[in-house]
């Protein structure tokens, strides 16, 4: 398994922050990110070994994401995925070491991955793709607007940018990751991907809002509700529910449309698209 062997062997010392690592990556979660490289790379003949690499960087970016989304100083959660978050589990000092050595780990990941048998230009490329994914323009970014937006009522378009940002910016990173993994220098076809990448990350957001509302801790795996009782702008609460699902139909028509035209082999990225529409977790 790619993230396993990425990551660092919890017997190594400092043994707590190795397995603080390991517990943020490996306890479960629905690995979209990773699935998205996959798909965009295959869609454009890619070998999978190639993929490997890019898939395990923005998984393991994720995690570092939700241990340090989860801290008391941001949305200070103490379930995810069904289990305690990583602060709770090891104690705030060390999900947030956690949290930046996964960070680290990534680039590190994708810089040196031998698989990974493109041009050094463009494996540097990836790695600003990501970065920029990461930073005041990507993740951090977004949950900035996010910490400040609380208890505010933002307009349609405030709302899309602090998620274009915060949840979009990875996932658009991922398909992109996976298409220059592929060898792809198409400016169209990359423009394609990163359209798809845009959708499926709104819609990825707007469901998550709809369930926020709908489902239950257990369904979900985490806090249910928690969004309401934070004040935070979400799709229901700024559109109304009906608007919300109208919205995330249009965003995945589009994705679908995005992968209907790579034939046979976007298959995998229209699937993860209905997945993304239609999940209850």
């Amino acid at each position: 398994m790619a993230l396993a062997r990425a990551l660092p062997d919890e017997a190594m010392s400092p043994v707590p922050l190795h397995r603080a690592m390991r517990y943020a990556v490996l306890g479960g979660g629905k690995r979209m990110r990773p699935l998205l490289v996959y798909a965009a790379g295959l869609a454009l003949g890619a070998a999978l070994d190639r993929l490997d690499a890019p898939a395990a960087a923005v998984e393991i970016i994720h995690a570092y994401s939700l241990v340090h989304d989860d801290l008391p100083a941001m949305d200070d959660d103490a379930l995810r995925r069904g289990q305690p978050t990583c602060h709770v589990a090891f104690g705030e000092a060390m999900a947030i070491l956690a949290g930046d050595a996964l960070q680290a780990l990534a680039f590190e990941v994708l810089s040196e991955a031998p698989a990974l048998d493109v041009e050094p230009a463009v494996r540097v490329e990836m790695l600003r793709i990501l970065a920029k994914a990461c930073g005041s323009q990507g993740m951090a970014g977004g949950q900035a607007l996010d910490l400040a937006s609380v208890g505010q009522r933002l307009d349609p378009a405030e709302l899309e940018r602090m998620h274009v940002h915060k949840t979009g910016a990875l996932i658009r990173a991922s398909v992109r990751l996976g298409a220059l993994a592929a060898g792809c220098r198409d400016e169209a076809v990359l423009a394609r991907i990163d359209r798809y990448g845009h959708c499926v990350g709104l819609a990825f957001q707007i469901r998550d809002d709809i369930l926020d509302v709908e489902g239950s801790t257990d369904q979900l795996g985490k806090t249910a509700g928690k969004d309401v009782a934070q004040a935070k702008p979400t799709y229901p609460a700024i559109l109304g529910m009906t608007a919300s699902r109208g919205q995330l139909a249009a965003m995945t028509e589009q994705a679908l449309a995005d992968a209907a035209t790579f034939g046979a082999r976007g298959r995998a990225l229209g699937d993860l698209a209905r997945f993304v529409a239609l999940r209850e977790s």
